[in-house]
């Protein structure tokens, strides 16, 4: 049997990545919450995830800043990142796949959203 798939979650809201890691396990997963950019690139230095949920309205360090650092070397540039926001304007959308997002997800959101987003990033990852 294959080792369950990590899946970090990267969120600086306590509740949603809670929430997330629960749906996430309940698919089978094994679901990381970090709570902001500095510690995602602190626990990236010890473990390398197979996918990373994104928000991209953090302190510090936002979203489209962590993408873009995540896309802009070897070590992480292949970990799929889909990103987990309340940003819906059109133009957001597009920064974000042209800073390499491999997917866009609203805030609010379904299981199935979820859970179909991962499949699809982690079967290209595949191929």
């Amino acid at each position: 049997m294959d080792a369950k798939k990590t899946i970090f979650v990267v969120d600086d809201n306590y509740d949603l990545v809670q929430m997330v890691r629960l749906i996430l396990e309940g698919g089978g997963f094994e679901a990381i919450g970090l709570y902001s950019g500095l510690e995602l690139f602190n626990r990236l230095e010890t473990q390398k995830p197979d996918l990373i949920f994104l928000d991209i309205m953090m302190p510090q360090m936002d979203g489209l800043e962590v993408l873009t650092r995540l896309k802009g070397v070897p070590d992480t540039s292949s970990i799929p990142v889909i990103l987990l926001t309340a940003k819906i304007m059109p133009s957001d959308i597009n920064e974000a796949f042209e800073l390499g997002a491999d997917d866009y997800i609203t805030k609010p959101f379904t299981r199935v959203r979820l859970i179909d987003a991962i499949n699809s990033c982690l079967s290209k990852d595949t191929r």
